[in-house]
């Protein structure tokens, strides 16, 4: 038998993970709670590398879809899927949203959650972000990856603060802000500290300081918000030095921002 050829996960490969899980999920062969097939397996049914296959997962875990139980498996999350409902990305899309207005929705929104979980959170939610800090240093050389775990980090941390509908408005926001920054997550120039600010927010919510929390949240969203406006000058800057010998030009700057 043929070996599959083991292609760079792109995301075409990821949309036909994300569309076959949705087809899935759409005819009832997969419940909220189910575990999907294995790895090897479920690749080979789709024609993928493994590669490709968990990049396709790791969207769908950040987008709140799938839950990923490090040693056990890969599940449907609990609760009704968001497949098929207009999406703040496709909103921002139509009415041209810009970054500033989604950082200071995020800084608002955010700062107060970080408060709340520093009040509410309970002893699993301090476990799951713990867990979360130490696969964003352990990402800081994949930025996909570190990406994942951020997005994850910052939904514990809203479901930390008890108020369910702060939670959701979080969560669309946060899916949002992952399917449009997945695209550029390579280009991050910021990992490290970033990582640091996320271990101190944690600190800050474990040791029950509210008003720390918010300010540590704050302080690391403006930062965010400061180095991703660096990144695509760089980008652009580089992409016109090697586009007469690499041809890559036209293809940087048509990249989403």
């Amino acid at each position: 038998m043929p070996r599959m050829k083991e292609e760079a996960p792109d995301t075409h490969r990821t949309m036909q993970v994300v569309n076959h899980i949705r087809a899935l999920i759409e005819n009832g062969t997969l419940q909220p709670g189910d575990k999907i097939p294995p790895e090897r397996e479920f690749a080979r049914t789709l024609k993928i590398s493994r590669a490709s296959l968990r990049t396709g997962l790791g969207y769908l875990a950040a987008m709140g879809v799938m839950k990923v139980r490090h040693g056990v498996g890969t599940f449907v999350a609990d609760g009704p899927a968001e497949f098929g409902k207009a999406s703040l990305s496709m909103m921002g899309a139509l009415h041209g949203f810009q970054s500033w207005q989604m950082f200071e929705a995020r800084i608002i929104l955010e700062s107060n959650l970080a408060a709340l979980a520093a009040e509410r959170g309970k002893e699993e939610h301090h476990t799951a972000l713990a867990e979360e800090v130490a696969e964003i240093f352990a990402s800081i050389d994949n930025p996909a990856d570190f990406l994942i775990h951020d997005v994850l980090f910052h939904r514990i941390v809203s479901q930390a603060s008890g108020n369910p509908i702060l939670a959701a408005l979080m969560e669309t926001i946060t899916s949002s802000m992952y399917d449009k920054r997945r695209r550029t997550v390579e280009r991050a120039i910021d990992m490290r500290e970033s990582a640091g600010m996320h271990r101190e927010i944690f600190r800050a919510i474990r040791a029950r300081k509210p008003l720390e929390a918010r300010r540590l949240m704050e302080q690391h969203l403006r930062m965010a918000q400061a180095a991703q406006g660096m990144e695509r000058p760089t980008a652009r800057k580089a992409a016109k030095a090697v586009a007469p010998a690499k041809g890559f030009e036209a293809d940087l700057e048509s990249t989403p921002p």
